[in-house]
C-alpha cells in the first residue's frame, strides 16, 4: 500500500513491456520511455540459469511516478518498432487478467474472444473479468460432473 492508502495506483503506473528483442539494453529502454515522465523504478529481466544465463528475457517492467504518465507511455509505444520488432506495451496486472478471462471462454466452450474495451489497449471492463471467472466456475463445475458420471457407468 502506498502513502496515499492506494494499492490500485502502483498497478496503473507500472507498464509491462514485451517482445524486446536481444540487443535492446536498460539503458536504451529507458532512453526510450524516459520521455513520457518520471521513471521510479524499471526491472530488466535476464535467464539466472541454463544455457542462456545472463542474457535478456525479452520483457521489462517500467514504474512512472504517475497513472497519466504511464498510459501516455502506453498509447504512444504499444506496437512501436524497436529493432524490427513491436513492442508490446500494457498495464503490468493486465497480462494475468486477460490470459484467465480468454482461457475461461475457451473453456467454457464459447466461440468468440473476450472483447476488449477502452483504449484497445487490452483493458478489460471490470463485469468483463467477473464474466470471465463465473464461466471458469462454471466450466470447471461441469467437467467434474461429467467425470463422475463415466466413472458411475464403468463401475456399472
Amino acid at each position: 500500500m502506498d502513502p496515499n492508502g492506494s494499492i490500485d495506483d502502483k498497478c496503473e503506473s507500472r507498464l509491462y513491456i514485451g517482445n524486446l528483442d536481444l540487443r535492446i539494453t536498460e539503458a536504451a529502454l529507458l532512453k526510450m520511455f524516459s520521455p513520457f515522465g518520471k521513471i521510479v523504478s524499471e526491472d530488466f529481466l535476464w535467464h539466472t540459469r541454463g544455457p542462456k544465463r545472463g542474457e535478456p528475457r525479452g520483457f521489462a517492467f517500467i514504474q512512472y511516478s504517475k497513472n497519466e504518465e504511464a498510459k501516455l507511455a502506453m498509447e504512444k509505444m504499444h506496437g512501436r518498432l524497436a529493432c524490427a520488432r513491436p513492442l508490446v506495451v500494457r498495464l503490468a496486472g493486465e497480462k494475468y487478467m486477460l490470459e484467465t478471462a480468454d482461457n475461461s471462454t475457451k473453456a467454457a466452450g464459447e466461440g468468440h474472444k473476450l472483447h476488449l474495451t477502452g483504449s484497445g489497449m487490452g483493458q478489460t471492463s471490470r463485469s468483463a473479468k467477473i464474466a470471465a471467472i463465473k464461466n471458469k466456475l462454471k466450466s470447471l463445475e461441469e467437467g467434474s460432473r461429467t467425470k463422475k458420471q463415466k466413472q458411475n457407468d464403468d463401475i456399472s
